[in-house]
């Protein structure tokens, strides 16, 4: 019986491919720690006899990268203190860099691919159907209402019953991560983002690549230029961006929870977690207004604990760091009109 291919195998085999790849752990993250964290406590003597390492490691090492900066705090170098452990930085197409990275990291059980870097400048759309979304189905939409079909390219199954479409952007035409705005249930990877890559073990599966993909070697489909569009920055204010004026804060924060209160049977968890998305990626997270979200959700019929577990998810991915980008749009099936938010 075969086995399965290693990790550092299947980096390897997409690094020639064109794809710069990293160490993933089993949780999706980066599997190197950062070099610029302070070392961990050693754990006291259990008593069974082993002793405690006496000091950090290579990789637990704090080193500072920037003049100034105290060693162990953050240092924005995104690598540039060649040292790894800078996650989705760390990507290299190079093979000897990859079994190096790869050799620090002995129980990473998958592998990252960036986005947006040369050859392919890889685009992802990861399509997520928790929360209620059916994000094939608003792609659909989108196609319908902006002009393009998407054309068939590499697809990648996700362990929770979503997947990533792969698409390569122009050279030189930047695209950011987000979360949620071309519709819920929609994330888009791009610059400084990156893709669990097939064959990747996790704690809930294994990713793996969907049939049907074009003939030749693994290469993503070009993305029609009226999705670009859409994932371009916008240049105009949206109704339900929060802005950063103190007075803005109340008014768009009414705004959403009249979204919320407008949800029908079956809409309320996606409404209610894109809703809370925009929160969150706006740094206005906090109790008191995860309670006044639940309270919509509530008044609709949502179960209180249920609602809370959406916003506090919602929190969660969306929380300063995280790779999620500003909001530009509404949801797809949504209009705004006479300051009423309603299902179209």
């Amino acid at each position: 019986m075969d086995r399965e291919p290693t990790p550092l195998a299947l980096a390897l085999a997409a690094a020639a491919h064109g794809y710069a790849v990293f160490p993933l752990g089993r949780t999706k993250r980066p599997a190197l720690p950062s070099p610029h964290r302070p070392p961990a406590a050693p754990a006291p003597d259990s008593g069974t006899g082993s002793v405690p390492p006496t000091g950090p490691g290579p990789q637990t090492a704090p080193v500072s990268a920037t003049p100034g900066t105290p060693p162990g705090s953050p240092a924005p170098c995104r690598g540039a203190c060649g040292l790894p452990g800078h996650g989705v930085y760390d990507a290299s197409t190079e093979p000897s860099v990859i079994r190096a990275l790869f050799a620090r990291a002995p129980h990473a059980s998958g592998y990252g691919i960036a986005c947006g870097l040369a050859p392919h400048h890889l685009l992802g759309l990861d399509l997520d159907t928790k929360h209620g979304a059916d994000p094939l189905r608003a792609l659909v939409l989108l196609g319908a209402r902006h002009g393009f079909v998407l054309p068939v390219t590499l697809r990648v199954a996700t362990p929770s019953g979503g997947a990533h479409l792969w698409f390569s952007a122009p050279a030189g035409r930047t695209v950011r991560n987000s979360a949620g705005r071309l519709a819920p249930g929609i994330d888009v990877r791009g610059a400084g983002g990156y893709l669990v890559g097939p064959g990747s073990r996790t704690t809930r599966g294994v990713y793996r690549f969907l049939p049907g993909a074009p003939p030749g070697p693994p290469r993503p489909a070009p993305a029609p230029e009226a999705l670009l569009r859409l994932l371009a920055p916008s240049r105009r204010p949206v109704p339900y961006a929060l802005h950063r004026h103190p007075g803005d804060h109340e008014r768009a924060t009414e705004a959403l929870l009249r979204f919320v209160r407008a949800s029908l049977p079956g809409e309320r968890n996606t409404r209610l977690y894109w809703a809370a998305c925009r929160v969150g990626e706006s740094g206005l997270a906090s109790t008191a207004v995860a309670a006044r979200l639940v309270a919509a959700a509530h008044a609709t019929g949502l179960p209180t604990h249920e609602a809370a577990r959406t916003v506090a998810s919602a929190f969660l991915r969306t929380a300063p760091g995280s790779a999620t980008g500003p909001v530009t749009t509404a949801p797809a099936g949504t209009t705004r009109r006479r300051g009423r938010d309603r299902a179209s």
